[in-house]
């Protein structure tokens, strides 16, 4: 018989005090429990029950680490 999988659920959540203010961050939900309970005032959700990592990933850093469009060169023209 199979076991069935845990589905693993992702915090988002941004820190908004201290000197890494405004850092955004990932973890799963069980580590946000032991996160919040370390520092209560620390940090706040973003957003919650994320099913999908890569999902929770992007969210966090935004466009950061998209891939830049290549602008096309401007050509003179000559008249």
């Amino acid at each position: 018989m199979r076991e069935s999988r845990k589905v693993q659920k992702w915090v988002v959540y941004e820190t908004i005090a201290g000197p890494k203010i405004g850092m955004r961050s990932v973890c799963t939900t069980e580590d946000w429990k032991v996160v919040e309970a370390r520092d209560p005032m620390l940090h706040r959700i973003i957003r919650e029950d994320i099913t999908d990592e890569t999902e929770a990933e992007k969210l966090a850093r935004g466009t950061s680490g998209d891939l830049k469009s290549k602008a096309k060169p401007i050509r003179p023209k000559f008249e």
